[in-house]
């Protein structure tokens, strides 16, 4: 006898069941397979070996949990048919088949302005044509056209299944078990409230812990000094290649369609053409490694210098200021660097400095309160807002943004 499932086991959630037909048609679909071949946390690995996990498995990660949230919610009689389930499970499955190379580290590099949830939306809009139509209620839903609000919620927002899933995901990666959050007990205790979704009184510690998580995993790992770093290299890289290739030197490029963003300014596209979609749908982080590969021996110096450094991990160091650095500050770290430039015998100019020298500075708001509330429902008719629901005082210190000036720079400075 056949089983209406599919069975896959993941170390987070353990055996995840996917309903056979079209989400499992959608699962095999080369446009969610190649989220095998981009890393979720980008430059993470280079500081925590273990995170190696990619934007696949979080996709299944997040659609297990939404799983079992709109069963939980139909148990509480919340109306979900079986239209709407389905095209749930179909919104938060696809909601990343949209991020490049690295995911968010290239989010900017190859198309200006943009965001990956333009591609997501371009991609889900392509698989409905190929689908007949069986997207069309996800698609609604991913952007909030549905009549029913709390479906998109649960996709985006303050307290939504996506973050859940890498929140707790990356935890167990990284190895940062600061990052743990308790997600049967928020999963159970979410209900709709005027269309809207609510968490119950009791489910109130489950969510301080997971905004404190949340502030930690952005201070620990996101935020990490040397993901900083490893993402102002690996830019310098394109923004290298992309410079020689502008001014007509000859770079070998492993990749078609890398070589298609490469050779055309990023601000040269004015939206998604089907063009863009059949290159970009190509690109995974085997593309920029190969191509890296092939950089560290090119003839260029300074391209040769920087691949060989993201290759080898020789990385540059990331220096934090308490605040904005002043313009002698900044002289300072300019002068030094072209010395090290000089020193290496690299060119010193300020085209190449640039490549080694960043300032920038990181900024993470934990709970952003003022644009996208989670609300605690207190009494049967009564939602109040997280930081004004009793016991959760401390809150506000977590929904003050925290912004810290940083420069990346050579190692043999100071």
């Amino acid at each position: 006898m056949s089983t209406h499932y599919k069975i896959f086991s993941d170390p987070i959630h353990g055996f995840i069941n996917v309903p056979k037909g079209i989400i499992l048609r959608l699962i095999d679909h080369p446009f969610m397979q190649r989220l095998r071949r981009i890393k979720q946390l980008g430059m993470g690995y280079l500081v925590f070996p273990g995170a190696e996990h990619t934007r696949f498995s979080h996709a299944l990660g997040a659609m297990e949990l939404m799983q079992v949230v709109l069963g939980s919610l139909r148990d509480k009689n919340t109306t979900i048919s079986n239209a709407e389930y389905e095209g749930t499970l179909i919104a938060v499955l696809l909601h990343d088949i949209g991020h490049g190379p690295f995911s968010h580290t290239l989010e900017h590099t190859f198309l200006k302005d943009f965001h990956h949830e333009k591609m997501t939306l371009a991609l889900m809009k392509r698989l409905n044509n190929e689908f007949d139509g069986a997207l069309e209620t996800a698609i609604q839903i991913f952007t909030n056209q549905h009549s029913k609000a709390f479906l998109h919620q649960l996709i985006s927002s303050q307290l939504d299944i996506d973050r859940l899933d890498y929140l707790k995901r990356d935890s167990f990666y990284t190895g940062v078990y600061e990052g743990s959050v308790g997600i049967d007990r928020i999963l159970k205790t979410m209900r709709v409230f005027k269309n809207h979704i609510v968490i119950e009184k009791k489910g109130i510690y489950a969510v301080e812990n997971y905004i404190l998580a949340r502030r930690l995993m952005y201070m620990q790992v996101y935020l990490h000094k040397t993901v900083l770093g490893g993402d102002k290299l690996l830019k310098s890289i394109i923004r290298r290649a992309r410079h020689l290739i502008d001014s007509g030197d000859s770079v070998f490029v492993a990749s078609p369609a890398l070589d298609f963003f490469l050779t055309q300014k990023a601000n040269s596209f004015k939206e998604i053409t089907n063009e863009i979609i059949d290159h970009y749908v190509l690109l995974d982080d085997n593309d920029l490694v190969l191509s890296i590969k092939y950089w560290q021996h090119s003839k260029d110096p300074i391209l040769s210098d920087l691949s060989r450094r993201f290759l080898d991990r020789d990385l540059m160091r990331t220096t934090f200021f308490d605040n904005k650095p002043n313009a002698e500050v900044q002289l300072t770290y300019k002068e030094r660097t072209r010395q090290a430039l000089k020193d290496m015998k690299l060119p010193y100019d300020d085209l190449s400095l640039s490549y080694y020298l960043h300032f920038d500075r990181s900024y993470t708001e934990a709970y952003q309160y003022k644009n996208d509330s989670i609300w605690i429902l207190q009494e049967p008719n009564k939602a109040v807002e997280f930081s004004k629901a009793a016991d959760t005082k401390n809150i506000i210190a977590l929904t003050k943004p925290v912004v810290k000036p940083y420069v990346v720079h050579l190692k043999t400075i100071g």
